[in-house]
């Protein structure tokens, strides 16, 4: 397909032309991308974050499909051909606190928060957060986050399942996606314009401090942080708990018998 001549329509090195929807979409939104104007758009790569990370703050890489896409903890992140939406920004949150586990925290809740928002202002589909990292849709999987350090910054890598096929068949009882849940077709570069410019909003909210104004939002959204009955493995010994809400740096807090557990890192069971 042509791409647009316009400024945002430009090619970089080793990138693939930008589709002429996606081009246009790109006009339409740049007041409201801040500094996500400049998409690296890849009919195939590896990963996305992989791409991303040699590459300047507010670079966004977006490719229709991955051979190596990947989750927390080295998992695969199925990533089929023009099925879902597979991206990665390149971020530097360090700014916003000398705590970097903090900053990458928080900037994790921000932008699964920026997830939501964009699902559902593209297509009306509500889903609810997981800490630290999911969206999920009556308890099935429809996107994930990956934070990864590199050097200075951190390329937040996400994927959201649009179509049926973006969902492996084991997994169809455990995963979702937004055409599955509402039964019709969504404009997928419309979901992922949407999702950036949210992210704009909040990685703003996140460098100016309005810490309060993500921590909020992100608790709206995840019923599943005060409540849930919850499992972890500590050198060898299963601990089950209640979530009890999330701190203001972000760590989940977890009532496991008389005490309360801070949880920023690890793997967790939800039951």
């Amino acid at each position: 397909m042509k791409s647009n001549p316009s400024d945002s329509a430009r090619r970089h090195e080793g990138d693939d032309t930008l589709p002429t929807e996606l081009s246009e979409l790109l006009d339409r939104s740049r007041s409201r991308l801040g500094p996500f104007g400049t998409v690296h758009y890849f009919r195939e790569v590896a990963s996305t974050n992989d791409v991303a990370a040699p590459l300047p703050e507010g670079a966004v890489v977006l490719a229709d499909r991955q051979t190596a896409g990947r989750g927390r903890r080295g998992r695969t992140w199925f990533s089929p051909l023009g099925s879902g939406l597979y991206a990665s920004v390149v971020l530097a949150p360090g700014r916003a606190s000398s705590d970097p586990m903090r900053a990458t925290l928080l900037l994790t809740l921000a932008a699964g928060v920026a997830l939501t928002e964009g699902v559902e202002a593209a297509t009306g589909l509500h889903a609810d957060l997981k800490w630290p990292n999911d969206l999920y849709v009556a308890r099935r999987k429809l996107a994930g986050i990956l934070a990864e350090a590199s050097g200075e910054h951190v390329i937040l890598g996400f994927g959201i399942n649009t179509s049926a096929e973006s969902v492996p068949p084991d997994l169809r009882e455990r995963v979702t996606s937004i055409e599955s849940e509402l039964g019709r077709h969504v404009d997928r570069y419309a979901v992922f314009l949407e999702a950036l410019a949210s992210l704009s909003r909040r990685y703003d909210d996140l460098l100016h401090g309005r810490f309060d104004a993500i921590l909020d939002a992100w608790r709206r959204r995840a019923p599943a942080s005060a409540g849930a009955r919850v499992a972890r493995t500590v050198n060898g010994v299963v601990e089950t708990g209640l979530t009890a809400g999330i701190d203001d740096n972000g760590a989940l807090l977890v009532r496991m018998g008389d005490r309360v557990e801070r949880i920023v890192s690890g793997e967790l069971q939800w039951l």
